[in-house]
């Protein structure tokens, strides 16, 4: 497509010599721009790619696809309700779950948990639970056994072993007022899934201790349901809202934690829009340094044209000196990018120690790690859309070298 004799020129011109240094600043600036642009939008769009997963892998792993729970009271006799749901085909697994509030006490120190108590057969089947046991056992997960999370272990300075004492907040009736009831446990396990709100906040339980302690023989608050497969939750929820009835309610994912994913999206698409003005503006960057180029070499167009240059070969002359800078920045961009985006969390502790601040608060942002996922059908858009605003860049200055009259140009 272009000749040696076009490439050789290109080349000279992008090799500027002292005289012509103000317009080998301006393309050395679009050149960066361009670069820059590149890579903060595929680290931007790999970070919130990543807290968006990271977020559905836990809450989902935590709390399943839909939740069953009855509209006025807690499910009562629930083992009918759960073979049926466990029936309907595309579902995966059932479980029930009894969630109540608590205060426990260890050494002087007391603090409000979330128990979710289910058996042992059924939290063995959570992987993201069975999986991430960083101390103790589940076979020892029965009678007063307890799990409990890392951050709530390192807050209470807990370690397996250590026997705590579980405040209810529903009393016992006594001749003097309400006493409220209270019971010994031992921690059996330490858990560690990567959110900060249930490694803090959440305690595991038996079922059946949870009930007596609480006192509700025979019954759930709910029935946490995970499908086969992701896509299949808003049908599922319809199907088992149909064969449960009315006085049973089934809601999927979407509706009890859409606030965040839409959050999420939301910030996602405003930035790529803000960080996609950072390669609009290196284009137009390109352009100013093209036009002061073809400026610049009015008279060398003019020479060339009277050697026998044709108007089309000095147009692929300058597009190829436009779309040098825009081609070779979107290729160190895509690398340095993609060399941050997989290397993030890295990057974020090498930071923390050289600055010794907290670059990541868990508490703020779920997550105990820095996620990146890296969405390779977003990183060709991101290189398509710099290169095409890079070669578009390009054309009217190349015109416009093209449409010099060599007799004006000889003039000046």
């Amino acid at each position: 497509m272009f000749s040696h004799f076009e490439r050789l020129i290109a080349y000279r011109y992008l090799r500027s010599p002292r005289q012509e240094g103000f317009i080998s600043v301006i393309a050395g600036f679009s050149f960066l721009g361009i670069a820059l642009g590149v890579a903060i939008l595929i680290i931007v769009m790999s970070v919130m790619n990543g807290f968006r997963q990271e977020l559905l892998t836990r809450i989902i792993g935590m709390r399943g696809h839909i939740l069953v729970q009855g509209v006025h009271a807690p499910l009562d006799h629930y083992k009918p309700t759960l073979d049926l749901i466990r029936q309907v085909p595309g579902v995966e697994n059932a479980f029930p779950v009894l969630e109540r509030q608590a205060i426990i006490t260890f050494q002087g120190q007391a603090r409000g948990v979330s128990i979710h108590a289910m058996d042992l057969l059924e939290l063995r089947k959570r992987s993201l639970i069975a999986d991430n046991i960083k101390a103790g056992s589940l076979d020892d997960f029965q009678g007063d056994g307890l799990l409990v999370g890392s951050r709530f272990a390192e807050f209470m300075h807990l370690k397996v072993g250590d026997r705590i004492v579980m405040i209810t907040p529903d009393g016992t009736i006594t001749a003097f007022g309400t006493v409220p009831r209270q019971k010994s446990f031992i921690v059996k396990g330490i858990f560690q899934v990567g959110m900060n709100d249930y490694d803090k906040n959440v305690v595991f339980m038996p079922l059946l201790t949870a009930q007596n302690l609480f006192k509700l023989p025979d019954q759930i608050s709910h029935i946490e349901v995970f499908s086969s497969h992701i896509d299949l939750t808003s049908h599922l929820t319809y199907v088992i809202q149909k064969a449960l009835g009315n006085q049973i309610q089934a809601t999927d994912w979407q509706h009890g934690d859409s606030q965040i994913f839409h959050a999420v999206q939301i910030e996602r698409n405003v930035m790529f829009l803000i960080l996609t003005l950072i390669i609009l503006i290196a284009a137009f960057n390109i352009i100013s340094s093209l036009i002061m180029l073809v400026k610049d070499k009015t008279r060398d167009i003019g020479i060339l044209r009277t050697m026998g240059a044709s108007r089309g070969s000095l147009m692929r002359i300058f597009f190829l000196t436009g779309a040098s800078i825009g081609t070779v920045g979107t290729m160190i961009g895509v690398g340095l990018g993609l060399s941050f985006a997989l290397n993030i969390e890295k990057i974020r502790r090498f930071l923390e120690r050289l600055t010794g601040g907290d670059l990541f608060n868990e508490e703020i942002y779920f997550l105990s790690q820095l996620p990146a996922k890296v969405d390779w059908s977003e990183v060709a858009l991101v290189i398509a859309m710099a290169l095409t605003l890079s070669f578009l860049a390009t054309i009217y200055p190349a015109w416009r070298a093209a449409k010099l009259d060599p007799v004006e140009a000889l003039r000046v």
